[in-house]
Order: structure tokens, then sequence, then C-alpha cells
């Protein structure tokens, strides 16, 4: 009996799995660069050359990556996606080559990419990339300080920026589809206000952008005191400076009061006071990397 043809699904999947390395990279450099031309002086090619490998790389996938225009290259969601992948494949061979260079000597060199938002790269990090360094030498840590809004952290795992997330978790769901993670602490919420105010919860409320997430939002529905915020900053850093001048009262994580000012005042909310979860995040293909396994092996060791 004649075997079955092969259907043009199998066929342009078995052509996908030909997308060669600096194809990968052009497909990169075009989406983050939102053009052609753009790549192109990114990458030392020509932009005819881009183009080509775009389209190569487009009847090898199946589908428009880009939608070209006078503005540029707009990445569609089938480009989105791939973007994500090609990034994530990139930095797996990068992985490859490094830890095959130091098998022999059970050590690893090269950039560790690490999304944090504020509190968490200003408080949490430090402690545990001097250690983390002082372990594994060739290790170069790069923290970017990414806000905790949308996607967040976990996002910049996900689409391959980053290697390892230092995320805010919710407690449906502590960790987002499709990465893997573990929390690594609670950190429970503070009414912080001016030192020695006589009345604290008089005052109007200070709040920023990335604060009030799911883990707060029942407890903070509950409580007929808390005023809607007068003051609406950009980050916590700003919160606590406004508060310390005698501008308002804040209910802030205990990550971000950190060497708060003498001039506060951090009272307890009580039993029934709101947590935040604080973990981190990477992909399933990175988690084995001696990297990634070390610095997870830290973070596990600082939360005790």
């Amino acid at each position: 009996m004649a075997a079955a043809a092969p259907t043009a699904t199998a066929l342009t999947a078995a052509a996908a799995t030909d997308l060669a390395p600096h194809e990968l990279r052009i497909l990169v450099a075009v989406d983050s660069e939102r053009g052609f031309s753009a790549a192109a002086r990114l990458l030392g090619l020509t932009q005819s050359a881009v183009s080509h490998s775009i389209r190569g790389t487009e009847r090898k996938i199946g589908a428009v990556l880009f939608e070209r225009g006078r503005k540029g290259a707009t990445p569609t969601a089938a480009g989105a996606i791939a973007a994500a992948h090609a990034r994530r494949v990139l930095r797996l061979l990068d992985t490859l080559a490094a830890e095959a260079r130091g098998a022999e000597r059970d050590t690893v060199t090269g950039p560790l990419r690490i999304a944090a938002f504020r509190s968490a790269a200003l408080y949490l990090l430090p402690p545990v990339l001097e250690r983390l360094t002082a372990r594994h030498p060739g290790i170069e840590p790069e923290v970017h300080v990414v806000r905790e809004l949308g996607a967040g952290t976990a996002g910049e795992v996900a689409e391959g920026r980053a290697d390892v997330g230092i995320a805010t978790m919710g407690a449906a769901s502590p960790v987002p589809a499709g990465l893997i993670g573990d929390v690594l602490v609670e950190e429970p919420y503070s009414l912080v206000h001016p030192a020695g105010h006589p009345a604290p919860r008089s005052l109007p409320l200070v709040d920023w952008h990335e604060h009030c997430g799911s883990y707060t939002r029942q407890w903070w529905a509950g409580q007929d005191w808390i005023p809607k915020a007068t003051v609406l900053t950009e980050d916590d850093g700003a919160v606590l400076s406004l508060v310390s001048r005698g501008l308002g009262m804040a209910i802030m994580p205990a990550l971000s009061l950190n060497e708060a000012p003498d001039t506060v005042e951090i009272t307890d909310l009580g039993p029934e006071r709101p947590t935040r979860s604080v973990g981190y995040v990477t992909t399933p293909e990175l988690a084995a990397s001696v990297s990634v396994r070390a610095l997870i092996r830290e973070l596990r060791a600082a939360r005790q």
C-alpha cells in the first residue's frame, strides 16, 4: 500500500525546522527595530538581504509575519509569536555553547538576563547576586527594571528578552502559563504615614500605577476608610518620598519599605492584611541551565 502524501501542514512544519540561526536573528532584529532598514543597519546587512530573508522565513513558516508600510514593519500576531520563539531559540543556542565550553570545569560564563520590578531590583536581588557571582565568577548578571504592568517581568521571559523574571504572582495562578517558577516570599502590606501624625487614616491617599493588583483588590474594596488616590505617582519610591514629607498616607508592601526614612511610620494592618506573592519565573528550556539553576538556588536560600 502506497504511503500517504504529506499534508501541506506537515510540509510547512518541516520547512520551519529548516530555519537557520541567521534567519532567526534577522526576524528578531526586524521585530525589535520595527523596520527592514533599521534591522539592516543593526546587523550590517543590506535592506534587500533582510527583506529576502523575511520573505523566505514567511514561506517556511506559512504565515505573514510583518505588515509592511511607510512607517516600517509591524509584526502580525503570527510575527509576534515567531519573534518570541526566535529569541528563546537563539538564547538556547548561546546557552548550549557556553555550557559546552565549561562542561569539563563545571563552570559557565556569559550573561544572565534578569527582569525585575523596581523594589525587587533594589532590595531583593543585590545580596543574591553578590553571592551568585562569588560562587560563579563567570556569570555576568544583567538586571533590567521592568514595570509590573500588563505582561510585566513574566512577559519579558515569555518573549525571550529575559532568562529569569522576578515577578508578582496572583494567588489563583502563581506561575504564568507556559513558564515555570515558584513563590519566594509572601510580603505583607502596611499602612505608611508621616511619623507622629495623630490621625493617619484621615490623610489623603498617595498611590502608584503598579500597586493594586488582584492580590489586594478584594481586601481594598472592603475598606471604607481608604479614599480614592489624590496623588498617583510613577513608582513606590516617589510614594514614600511624598509620605515622608507629610503629603499623605499609603498602603505599601514590605519590599517597598526597605530603608524607609525615619520621617515615616509603618503601622501593621492586622491579621486580615493583604499580602503580595513575589517569586521567580523562567522558561522550561532554560530551567536546567547552569546559570539559571545557580540563581534559583541563591533566591531560595535568601528566603530562608
